[in-house]
């Protein structure tokens, strides 16, 4: 098996529709022996069923905005687990109003929690956990084509991306020097939690699946694949990357084109029914 004796911490699993767990999910598959962290009471009662079933009694409290939880974490994980080998950052958030209307109409307050929470805590995460993580361990954290273009609804969360894929970049350059990999992963739209806040995401969905180049929205199963070859030794030299698992869909500059027998040209779209 490819993670086989391989250790790895997961930070954001909501639920079994999280990303997160379909990355835990096929890490488990390949032999890895997974923690995982919780937020608040709520959530605790959604993570330890879910650690449970991948066979792990390492759950731990952590609110990634608060330094001595994350140094607390960090202590104990390296008595009661031991050091690890890869780490999952899935933490983002953004006040829903934020999400709605102009971007220009972003209120400091929205800007600063988004950016903290979906930012800096890659950051202060990964400081935390280098004294626990072994050489040429991985670093996995989640993004959206939202960071890199426009889209509608995503607002301060589309910035708060495209800082969290420049903090990508200079990770890996510093982490480098211990062969530790710092990558991402830009997911297609996905039904999570997380994507329950964003306007309109039923037709989002459906323009997706009808233009992207396999005509299909993705599941958290493959991404969960492509997350487990980053964050185990098949991807070696791999780092500082935005890899994207959304069906194709970042190549497309224009929705899909169909022809009728009579030449007539249509947007998929508008031929969908």
């Amino acid at each position: 098996m490819l993670m086989k004796d391989k250790k790895g911490l997961i930070v954001g699993v909501a639920n079994n529709k999280s990303i997160a767990y379909g990355i835990a999910q096929a890490c488990a598959k390949q032999g890895a022996q997974l923690a995982f962290t919780y937020l608040n009471e709520a959530l605790e009662k959604r993570v330890r069923p879910i650690a449970e079933e991948f066979g792990s009694e390492h759950v731990y409290p952590l609110d990634v905005n608060k330094p001595e939880e994350l140094d607390a974490l960090t202590k104990t994980i390296e008595k009661d687990f031991g050091k690890i080998d890869f780490l999952v950052h899935s933490v983002a958030y953004a006040p829903r109003e934020a999400l709605d209307g102009k971007f220009v109409d972003t209120t400091k307050e929205a800007f600063d929690i988004a950016m903290e929470t979906s930012v800096y805590s890659l950051i202060s995460l990964t400081r935390a956990c280098l004294p626990v993580m072994n050489d040429n361990g991985s670093i996995l954290t989640l993004t959206y084509l939202g960071g890199a273009k426009y889209l509608p609804h995503y607002n301060v969360m589309g910035v708060a991306k495209a800082a969290l894929e420049s903090s990508v970049r200079y990770l890996a350059v510093d982490l480098g020097e211990r062969g530790i990999r710092v990558n991402a992963i830009s997911a297609g739209p996905i039904k999570t939690l997380a994507a329950s806040g964003i306007g309109d995401f039923r037709m989002i969905l459906k323009w997706n699946e009808l233009n992207s180049p396999l005509a299909k929205n993705v599941t958290t199963e493959e991404v969960g694949n492509s997350a487990m070859y980053l964050l185990s030794d098949l991807s070696s030299g791999v780092s500082g990357e935005i890899h994207y698992v959304d069906a194709g869909y970042n190549i497309m500059g224009l929705g899909r084109i169909t022809q009728d027998d009579e030449g007539k040209t249509t947007l998929a779209w508008d031929a969908k029914e």
